[in-house]
């Protein structure tokens, strides 16, 4: 008797999807009507936050991340919840004392947040089993990743290579495979992913990719034949294009293909009309299917990063100049060694392709990132930088200052020695990534707000909704105390 191999689903509403269509931008009342229906869904895993996610927060809106986060562990108990960290940054570009990166770990853990997807765009192995263990010894499940680009350097060998040593780790369940940029094209897939899970055993294995060409589900499908049974997906609203399949679609597919999956269908459309109502509260835009344009296999940036760097040219009166980037980022991604076009590395070929058009003089302006980068200060450069751009890179005196810059390796104490005596964990992370005044801004304006109906507008406009969806009802009113409401229709001819 044969037995249907089951597809376990990790979703990604609340984290990667709001991040590609939202900019990180959900705030804890946008998410709060999806929550109960999330925790009844079924998922694998939810994943849930990140560094990035805690700084647009604060800096945005002045919320309390670590409020937010426990919101949102609350409304989703007896899941499995994720963080995402890079191995040596928490916040920004820099890298980050391995102090505050284990204590990040290890808070996310006491907030409920108990599983890590670990990535390094340049695959710097040690680091990465180093942080790896910090996750084990914390009491979190560590979730090694293997971060595609599309590169003369990283061939199916590579990946698997990666992936083999990723797989003896201790403490290690799964690895996951991510494919930022949406660049993974199905009959690369159907070498690369069956290369993977030939020298993984029997270790479960994901596949994150960005539908940027419309071509992620047939990778998807591919992953599946190979063997890999952890599959990533958004709700549809917050689905597609810069951001990964759809659920409603990928559980079709699964079930077409004659496979099985432990999700409660009936939780899809309370959390996609959950979606769509704070898009339309907070002016957020909803997922659409992208256009196929090939030269995302050029510049390969991720769906993201694409949206903030149309409105950092918009800012700087360059939004005209959009196409001229476009074209010099694939030159200067192998001029810098093609790196995998992934966070932080995109970020930095982006931003100096735009200095090498606004100077008209390449490398003749580079940021710091960049020279640490060119100096091995981020681990090894994939292939050896172009020489005369590396000349240009390093012939500054600023490079020449950085040379000898080693990472910052303060003690816990060192760092608490900053701040005021007797600040918690949460606080001191805060105050160390962000700035005081930030932190202070957060403190002064009190709780989140978690109800996603309180203004009155709010309240005004969900009534007018109940009326409109119901065709036998003409009026609805409602009276406290304090205020009435009354909402009536016009009178049909």
């Amino acid at each position: 008797m044969t037995t249907t191999r089951s597809i376990d689903f990790v979703d990604q509403t609340l984290r990667d999807g709001q991040q590609s269509w939202w900019g990180m931008r959900m705030r804890a009342f946008e998410a709060a009507e999806a929550l109960p229906h999330l925790k009844k869904a079924g998922y694998r895993t939810i994943d849930l936050t990140g560094a990035g996610m805690f700084t647009v927060l604060l800096r945005e809106y002045g919320d309390d991340p670590w409020a937010t986060l426990d919101f949102l562990v609350a409304g989703l108990s007896g899941n499995e919840l994720r963080s995402g960290l890079r191995t040596i940054s928490a916040v920004g570009f820099a890298p980050t004392p391995q102090v505050i990166l284990d204590l990040w770990i290890q808070t996310l853990i006491k907030h409920g947040a108990t599983s890590f997807w670990l990535y390094d765009c340049l695959h710097d192995m040690d680091t990465m089993k180093h942080m790896v263990q910090v996750v084990r010894d914390s009491g979190g499940q560590p979730v090694p990743a293997i971060m595609y680009g599309l590169t003369d350097v990283h061939d199916d060998e590579y990946f698997a290579d990666r992936a083999r040593q990723m797989a003896t780790w201790d403490g290690v369940e799964s690895i996951y495979v991510e494919d930022a940029a949406g660049v993974l094209k199905p009959e690369r897939a159907r070498t690369l992913l069956p290369a993977i899970r030939a020298v993984t055993g029997d270790m479960p294995l994901e596949l994150h990719a960005h539908n940027t060409t419309g071509l992620a589900q047939h990778n998807y499908i591919a992953a599946i034949e190979a063997g890999f049974s952890r599959l990533h997906t958004a709700s549809r609203p917050l689905a597609n294009g810069v951001s990964l399949p759809s659920t409603e679609m990928m559980v079709e597919i699964v079930r077409h293909l004659g496979y099985s999956h432990n999700l409660d269908e009936s939780t899809f459309g309370p959390v996609a009309d959950a979606v769509t109502f704070a898009a339309k509260r907070g002016g957020h835009p909803l997922g659409v299917p992208a256009e196929y344009d090939p030269r995302i296999y050029d510049h390969q940036l991720p769906g993201g990063m694409t949206g903030t760097l149309i409105n950092q040219l918009g800012r700087h009166g360059m939004g005209d100049r959009l196409p001229e980037v476009l074209a010099a980022i694939p030159q200067v991604r192998l001029d810098l060694g093609s790196p995998i076009m992934a966070t932080p590395f995109s970020q930095f070929v982006g931003i100096q392709a735009v200095l090498n058009i606004v100077t008209g003089d390449p490398y003749s302006l580079v940021p710091d990132e960049v020279i640490h980068y060119a100096l091995g200060h981020y681990g090894p450069v994939p292939a050896p930088i172009e020489p005369n751009a590396l000349d240009r890179i390093l012939s500054s005196d600023r490079a020449k200052q950085l040379r000898a810059w080693e990472r910052p390796n303060p003690t816990l104490a060192e760092i608490r020695g900053r701040f005021a005596a007797g600040i918690s964990d949460e606080e001191l992370l805060l105050r160390f990534m962000m700035s005081d005044e930030e932190v202070d801004t957060m403190i002064a304006r009190g709780p989140i707000r978690t109800d996603p109906r309180r203004s009155a507008n709010a309240i005004v406009e969900s009534i007018t909704d109940l009326v409109r969806e119901s065709r036998n009802s003409t009026a609805f009113s409602v009276a406290t105390p304090d205020f009435s409401v009354s909402v009536r229709t016009s009178a049909e001819a």
